[in-house]
């Protein structure tokens, strides 16, 4: 008998390296995102005290960002724990990386206007 017909499935293995994949890739772009606002922070604190006020929003805006992808990943996780069965584990994951990606895009918009607002503001005090 299968495990299956025990009411178990067993995701097969490039199911879980395309799951692996997308969640490496979604990692990836979320660390370069905070790498990225942590080398502008560095940078900015460098200009003095006009960009210090701005560095320190870029950094609690990553702060914040990495809170809600780390809340979002173990809603996933824990979605999956109930699902049904392999085609709603494909649609749970279909549905988190979109929505990961859609996230991380705007995210990382949010820091673009944040580091060239902070930067304007420094320029126009020097």
């Amino acid at each position: 008998m299968t495990d299956q017909s025990n009411g178990h499935f067993e995701i097969p293995p490039e199911m879980r390296n395309m799951a692996e994949s997308s969640f490496k890739q979604a990692r990836d772009a979320f660390e370069k995102l905070l790498a990225n606002a942590e080398a502008a922070a560095g940078t900015m604190e460098e200009r003095g005290a006009s960009m210090r006020a701005g560095a320190k929003d870029i950094g609690a805006r990553a702060l914040a960002f990495a809170e809600t992808n780390v809340q979002a990943s173990l809603n996933y996780a824990q979605s999956l724990a109930h699902a049904r069965d392999l085609t709603e584990v494909m649609r749970l994951h279909g549905d988190y990386v979109q929505s990961q990606m859609k996230t991380l895009a705007e995210q990382a918009g949010e820091i673009g206007q944040l580091v060239s607002r902070t930067a304007m503001d420094a320029t126009k005090r020097h």
